[in-house]
């Protein structure tokens, strides 16, 4: 591991926001897509709740990475899944009206991971959303998880057909259960880099 991980808050207004000192890296994506049991594959522990319904999480939370000092070094936001409510005008009417600011004018969120099923086709709010990250030049990138329950050709397949859906240039494909891509993931939060800007 190359953090312990601490539980900073749950945020459900702007004034709740951690003060902002180092870099954050928000995780986004649909209610279903995994993002908890990604969250946790990639701290080696259980920080975030893994449910089995959809849209349960309205907050966003923090979760701090502290360094062996036990100094915070980057913090991961996870923020609330879209699935559950239709798409609208920026991302989705549901979400609560922080969360779009959070995105938009956070100075201290330095990339945002976009997560999308690999299994599924594209769904419109994914490309609405990377689309509104692009055009909020928020650096980001995309991806797809759930790679476990794929075959080699139906990966090659669906990765295709995700990033001409989504025009992007890359996605990395990665599992939460056998953690495929989970060290090239931390690379990139590492690095603070997207592919897509």
């Amino acid at each position: 591991m190359r953090y312990t991980t601490q539980f900073l808050l749950s945020a459900l207004s702007a004034a709740q926001f951690p003060a902002p000192t180092v870099p954050e890296i928000a995780f986004l994506g649909r209610s279903n897509v995994g993002k908890s049991s990604l969250l946790n594959a990639l701290v080696g522990d259980k920080a975030a709740k893994v449910s089995s319904t959809p849209g349960r999480t309205r907050a966003i939370n923090f979760f701090a990475l502290l360094d062996e000092r036990q100094r915070p070094k980057k913090i991961l936001a996870d923020l609330p899944g879209y699935g559950y409510a239709k798409i609208s005008k920026s991302i989705s009417a549901e979400w609560p009206s922080f969360i779009e600011p959070y995105l938009e004018k956070r100075e201290t969120l330095s990339l945002c991971i976009c997560l999308v099923d690999s299994n599924i086709p594209v769904q419109p709010g994914d490309k609405q959303l990377i689309d509104w990250l692009g055009h909020a030049g928020r650096a980001f990138a995309v991806v797809a998880t759930k790679i476990d329950r794929l075959s080699g050709n139906e990966r090659t397949r669906n990765l295709k057909v995700l990033k001409e859906g989504l025009e992007v240039d890359e996605i990395l494909p990665i599992s939460a259960k056998t953690r495929v891509g989970i060290n090239e993931l931390w690379s990139r939060i590492e690095s603070g880099d997207s592919e897509e800007e």
